[in-house]
């Protein structure tokens, strides 16, 4: 049996779905940096501020669950350009908006449109679950805890770094050179990735033509170990058949979506809550996205060492202790201290999350990435609005007092964890 021409190496691989999540995730904060730049021009009222804000991560959220599944029937490559290409089209938009009618030509009739374009570019956001599988299937069972939370760990740091660096070209140049410069950026990525993000083996060699069993076998010859079903629809089926995948649904809800939720809701919690000043409660809340994101690559070591059952337990009992401080915490530097207690627990469970993933649902390691990545992240659109319940309803104390919400969600999910771990995953051998 002949070897094809096979390109790439898994490091090559994830450095490329790294850097393209990495400018693809940069999504979530298109709008937030810069949302009184529009409210001024556009005289936009908080409803709708809050829909613009919100909608690209919307987008980004309920494609990963579709676009996570394709990657089982082709390999990542192309899912993830089309989403890119898709971003590029909504930061495009924006731009061209901005720079023939921003400001003084920009109305309340050009907000569909500026929701349109958002949505658009929020689609980079849902290259998170391509590069999952594209980079599982680079990667053996022993490295898929470090691998993961690499590529998921590095490429989280986008919104923190655009919360900061956003605002500041803003006060330079303008805004819109932020969306000029956003545009270079993701058409610069968008070559990266297409040099550097190759398929896996199997993917090489179907494309090439060999038949799925030949392929299986010279793509283990590489050291490829997961394999998909055949079909996206197929893929997204038999995930959702597998019990073990909604537990783990459960955990992505609570520690991203809630990651989420907090790189949006910190901003109003520390300047409402303490009166700190608008670029101390930016620079709190980048700190603790960078914070949480960097964690979860040693994450990723841990829970290939430990098993992801058992670093999950120890995170979810640590974002409970943070949460539980936070919540009842009127001292700021105390707050401050619990809230990146949070951000470890929200990080590294996050790793020990996808650890699990190809053990659990090794023939289906796309759809299983959608449904987990893409439910999971919508815990970002359900928290922020009983955080602020909370706080309507307790009145300043309901700032600190919002944040059991997460203890609660961490009890849950300490109950679901000790469900998976109860009931093993398959062995390696069953699964291959």
């Amino acid at each position: 049996m002949s070897s094809p021409a096979f390109r790439g190496t898994p490091t090559g691989a994830l450095t490329g779905a790294t850097i393209g999540f990495f400018i693809g995730f940069g999504a979530v904060s298109l709008f937030g940096p810069t949302a009184d730049s529009f409210i001024e021009a556009m005289q936009l009222s908080p409803s709708q501020v809050g829909l613009l804000v919100s909608v690209p991560m919307l987008t980004g959220s309920l494609l990963r669950i579709p676009f996570g599944a394709w990657v089982d029937s082709t390999g990542g490559k192309l899912p993830f350009l089309v989403l890119l290409c898709l971003s590029v089209v909504g930061i495009a938009g924006l731009y061209g908006m901005l720079l023939t009618l921003y400001p003084d030509r920009l109305d309340q009739s050009h907000y569909p449109l500026l929701l349109l374009f958002g949505a658009l570019g929020g689609c980079g956001i849902a290259t998170f679950s391509v590069g999952i599988g594209q980079v599982s299937y680079w990667f053996p069972r022993q490295r898929q805890g470090w691998a993961l939370a690499a590529y998921a760990g590095f490429g989280n740091t986008s919104p923190g770094l655009v919360a900061v660096i956003l605002p500041l070209i803003i006060a330079g140049w303008g805004l819109w050179a932020a969306y000029l410069i956003s545009l270079v950026i993701v058409v610069t990525g968008i070559g990266l990735y297409f040099r550097l993000g190759q398929n896996a083996w199997y993917f090489q060699a179907r494309k090439g033509g060999t038949g799925p069993e030949e392929s299986r076998s010279l793509a283990r010859e590489q050291g490829q170990e997961i394999f998909p079903q055949r079909s996206a629809m197929r893929t997204l089926a038999e995930s959702a058949v597998e019990w073990r995948t909604w537990p783990l649904v459960g955990l992505y809800f609570t520690t991203f979506g809630g990651f989420l939720a907090l790189t949006t809701w910190l901003p109003t919690y520390w300047q409402s809550y303490f009166g700190v000043s608008h670029w101390t409660a930016v620079c709190l809340t980048a700190g603790f996205s960078l914070f949480s994101s960097l964690i979860r690559v040693p994450g990723g070591g841990w829970s290939d060492r430990a098993g992801g059952e058992a670093v999950a337990t120890v995170s979810l009992l640590v974002l409970l202790a943070g949460s539980v401080v936070v919540g009842f915490s009127a001292n700021p530097w105390l707050s401050a201290v619990a809230l990146f207690a949070v951000a470890a627990g929200m990080g590294v469970n996050n790793a020990a999350v996808f650890r699990m993933v190809p053990s659990y649902v090794p023939d289906s390691v796309g759809g299983a990435s959608g449904w987990v990545g893409g439910l999971g992240a919508l815990g970002g659109f359900a928290v922020p609005p009983l955080l602020g319940f909370t706080a309507e309803w307790l009145g300043p104390a309901g700032y600190a007092r919002g944040y059991l919400v997460y203890a609660v969600l961490a009890l849950i999910c300490l109950g679901l964890t000790a469900l998976l771990r109860a009931i093993p995953p398959r062995s390696v051998e069953s699964a291959a």
